[in-house]
């Protein structure tokens, strides 16, 4: 069920004045039957192997607790270790053979036939289960919440189960944290007015960005980069700059309907994303994008390999270990893996050159706090974020080819006088359109990044412009937006990982 549906646009209504309803000590059980049947809609079946890997880390949570109450201290910690083992290699041999087998099995082949040797490898036929990177992920920061004594056990196991398939966030995040959504299900939540309308402002501004903007950027991305071969540099540089506005736009959707959608409920979701596109260096980047998987990796993987505590070279190593698996977590190809290390080798680099950045500002006595040096730092970050983009978007042969005509070394022409906008599958209706939407998109983005908060600023407005506000928000959605009869609602990019 996707949230740019009619589907569920009566699903949701339907929970929540269901949720009210109910007596608060069997809320959870009513959210917990609502999320399954939200994630039976793709596939009935696969509901099994999430509620697989709940039934795991749940029991490996008891038993981490249980091992905790050990007197021996090395025995104590041999056997909470042994579990915490357990319960990652068999949610991860699980993730490794829907996402990653027919990738791995690849590999080899390919490196015994560099050697002039065959190798048959059972070849499966199975389809990616959605969102099963998410709530993997999401259940495995339970074990090792439970392991550091950051939580208590669960007990009830539906209460816990409902935690793992929370379903506005259960497909593509945030990935929450047990510290955060699990201690909110023992909350006792009360319709609040205030609340309610912000989390639909919220998710109507999710709309906006889903099915307005991220639907016709991904006309100009699709038309180019499916016919790169007989699209000129201009062409292509259009689209790799629409594809970063796609993507923060496609994921800051599902996470703005998400946060709103809990926030209706009552729920407290994390931040996932914070103005990326205002970031000053790639390090920066990576604070204010994705921002649940990026502290995911900074807590449960980053810091136990060591941090930024065993020196320099060992921080870039970490940094780098890091990345690939952000990559590999993306997709099972290879070019998900070079999108990934080269989001790690940027700050490798830069921080390598940081020394010399420093000297370079002394001796031109640089003012760092100026608007003009900020803008600059801003377009740098941006230009080597959209390059890694290619990668992301296309195949590595793609986009080395992308990456080239983009940079006037390829074939052809790099501009041309033609019809631009019909090459990118745009009108010039459509062209307005996206100017505007995007110009909305930067102005709201430019408010939170100044710290002003637009959605109590406009509760706080006079009723007829609030209103105003709210009827040209919901009309323009339905006047312009990509959806109806005779249109396949199109799945949030992140679905596939």
């Amino acid at each position: 069920m996707l949230f740019n549906s009619l589907n569920f646009l009566l699903f949701f209504p339907a929970v929540c004045l269901g949720y009210y309803i109910i007596p608060h000590h069997v809320r959870y059980l009513f959210l917990l039957a609502c999320s399954y049947f939200f994630y039976m809609c793709w596939n009935p079946e696969y509901a099994l192997l999430m509620l697989t890997s709940t039934i795991i880390t749940y029991l490996s949570g008891l038993m981490i607790d249980q091992a905790d109450k050990i007197s021996e201290e090395k025995k104590r910690i041999g056997r909470k270790k042994l579990y915490v083992a357990l319960s990652f290699i068999s949610n991860l041999l699980i993730l490794f053979f829907f996402k990653y087998y027919g990738f791995a099995a690849n590999i080899v082949t390919q490196l015994f036939g560099a050697f002039h040797m065959e190798i048959n490898i059972p070849a499966f036929d199975v389809i990616l289960p959605v969102g099963i990177s998410f709530y993997t992920f999401q259940a495995l920061s339970y074990t090792v919440d439970v392991y550091r004594k950051e939580i208590y056990a669960e007990r009830n196991f539906f209460k816990y189960a409902l935690f793992v398939s929370f379903f506005p966030q259960l497909v593509a995040g945030p990935i929450e944290r047990s510290k955060n959504l699990l201690l909110q299900i023992n909350e006792k939540h009360t319709f609040d007015f205030e609340r309610t309308r912000s989390g639909l402002l919220l998710m109507l501004y999710g709309f906006f960005q889903k099915v307005v903007l991220a639907e016709y950027l991904a006309l100009v991305v699709d038309n180019v980069y499916n016919n790169y071969r007989d699209r000129t540099g201009f062409q292509l540089l259009v689209a790799t700059v629409a594809f970063a506005f796609q993507i923060y736009c496609d994921f800051g959707s599902y996470s703005n309907i998400a946060i709103g959608a809990a926030r209706v409920m009552g729920f407290r979701l994390m931040e996932n994303f914070n103005t990326p596109y205002f970031a000053i260096s790639v390090s920066d980047f990576w604070r204010r994008w994705h921002i649940s998987l990026s502290t995911w990796f900074r807590d449960y993987l980053y810091i136990p390999l060591g941090g930024n505590r065993k020196g320099k070279v060992r921080k870039w190593i970490n940094l780098m270990i890091v990345f690939l698996v952000s990559g590999l977590w993306h997709g099972a190809s290879g070019h998900f893996v070079i999108w990934g290390m080269l989001n790690g080798a940027y700050q490798v680099v830069g921080e390598w050159l940081k020394p010399i950045r420093q000297k370079v500002i002394k001796l031109f006595h640089i003012d760092q706090t100026a608007f003009s040096h900020r803008f600059l730092q801003m377009i740098m970050t941006f230009g080597f974020v959209d390059v890694s983009w290619i990668f992301f978007r296309a195949t590595f042969r793609q986009a080395l080819s992308i990456g080239k005509k983009i940079a006037g070394l390829g074939k052809g022409d790099w501009f041309t006088w033609g019809d631009n906008l019909k090459a990118m599958g745009l009108t010039l209706e459509t062209r307005n359109l996206l100017i505007v939407s995007c110009m909305i998109l930067f102005l709201v983005d430019l408010c939170k990044y100044k710290g002003f908060n637009l959605i109590s600023w406009l509760t706080k407005q006079g009723i007829w412009f609030r209103w105003l506000i709210y009827y040209a928000a919901i009309f323009g959605i339905l006047i312009f937006g990509v959806y109806g009869p005779g249109f396949d609602a199109s799945q949030f990019i992140y679905f596939q990982f």
